[in-house]
């Protein structure tokens, strides 16, 4: 088991916990963590997107004019996506793009990411995150302290509603329950700020 230090509010060593070997040894995998993120990318497409071919288009789809004799060139139907107002050919139609992976090498990913972040020193152990007036200017004060001020996420396996209350006007702040983390919210912070309980079921 690696120890890694453990923070207070002002930014101060209080103590160390262990964390698990499984993340701490884990090498880094910059190809699998890609692999997991492009599939949870993939996963949060609305696929809605829509075009109308022929057969979708209301009303007309009647021959112009005559086959012969006017001059111009032979016209079968005004909904032909030559015509404006006409079908789109080979456009795109709703789709779901979601796929899935092995839960293995999503768990492995994870390992890899967080490990990334460690290496990086862009993770903060706290005692607790505490935020008592439920007031964002002093979870901006707090997120300060300790010298984070982009993108953030915030670790917890359980959070006062207060607290809760002062990060959510923040642009920049993830919440996440430990038991919800994942990979690209691990990757797309730029710190982040695990609970001292939360680091205790991290594996």
């Amino acid at each position: 088991m690696a120890l890694v230090d453990v923070l207070n509010l002002k930014n101060e060593k209080v103590g160390q916990v262990e964390v698990s070997d499984d993340i701490m040894t884990y090498p880094v995998k910059p190809w699998l963590i890609h692999e997991v993120v492009k599939m949870q990318l993939a996963c949060k497409r609305a696929g809605t997107h829509s075009t109308l071919n022929r057969t979708l288009i209301e009303g007309g789809g009647r021959k112009p004019w005559k086959q012969k004799g006017t001059g111009r060139a032979r016209a079968g139907s005004n909904r032909s996506p030559l015509w404006r107002g006409g079908a789109v050919i080979f456009g795109p139609l709703p789709r779901d793009y979601s796929y899935s992976m092995p839960k293995k090498k999503v768990k492995n990913a994870l390992r890899s990411a967080v490990k990334a972040k460690f290496d990086d020193a862009a993770v903060k152990v706290l005692e607790n995150v505490v935020v008592d007036s439920g007031k964002t200017k002093d979870a901006v004060k707090l997120l300060n302290g300790l010298d984070l001020n982009k993108k953030v996420l915030i670790v917890y396996k359980e959070l006062d509603e207060k607290t809760m209350r002062s990060f959510r006007n923040l642009p920049n702040v993830n919440l996440l329950n430990v038991r919800g983390l994942n990979v690209y919210d691990v990757v797309n912070a730029d710190g982040i700020i695990i609970t001292k309980d939360a680091v205790e079921v991290l594996a």
